[in-house]
Formats: structure tokens, sequence, C-alpha cells
């Protein structure tokens, strides 16, 4: 069984550079997270630490389980709408870790 937590930290890490340059840009320049964008962290963060293929966890959108609430997986998409493209230039690392375990993911499943 191959040791994920790696990917996990890694997967908890863009989501919360994402949520925190989305709400720099919507909400807040100072570098703080607003209320309703502390919220969705603290939010995401459970759904991944809960997640119950966490020693396989796929990328959440390849995921057969969608286990975030309707209202707070819109405002995730329109955070990764907004903070994707920008994530090449800000954080081209996590961009592409993030490119590659989608792409290992789909493997997975066409396989």
């Amino acid at each position: 069984m191959p040791d994920q937590s790696g990917r996990v930290m890694r997967e908890q890490r863009t989501i919360k550079v994402m949520i925190e340059m989305y709400c720099r840009g919507h909400h807040h320049g100072d570098g703080a997270l607003c209320t309703e964008c502390r919220a969705l962290l603290t939010y995401a963060m459970q759904r991944i630490e809960k997640c119950p293929f966490l020693a396989h966890k796929p990328v959440c959108a390849k995921c057969p389980i969608h286990c975030y609430k309707a209202r707070m997986k819109e405002q995730l998409i329109k955070v990764m709408r907004y903070s994707g493209p920008r994530m090449v230039m800000h954080h081209p690392i996590l961009a592409l870790f993030h490119v590659i375990d989608q792409v290992l993911c789909e493997s997975k499943t066409t396989s």
C-alpha cells in the first residue's frame, strides 16, 4: 500500500493556497482570510481528513463519493476557477503537482 500522506498534505496545502488567493482577490488584500473563506477552508480540510479513500485518495473531481455539501462545493468551484490559472504564476510547483495528481488518478481509473 503506497503512502499517500505526502499527496494528501500537498492537496491540503494546495486548497489552502487557492482559498487564500481567492479571498485576497475578492474580499481582503491584507492576507487574512475573511469569515466566509476561513469557514470554507476549515470545511475543506475536514472533508480531506475524513476521506474514506485516504490510503488511496483520488483527486476530489475524480472521486466516486461527493462528500461536499452543494453550497460548499459551489463555493469551492468558484475558488478553483479563479485561483487555478493564477497558481501557475504564483505557485508553479503546487500547480504542477496538482496536474500530475489528476493525470495519475485518471490513469488509475481507466486501467
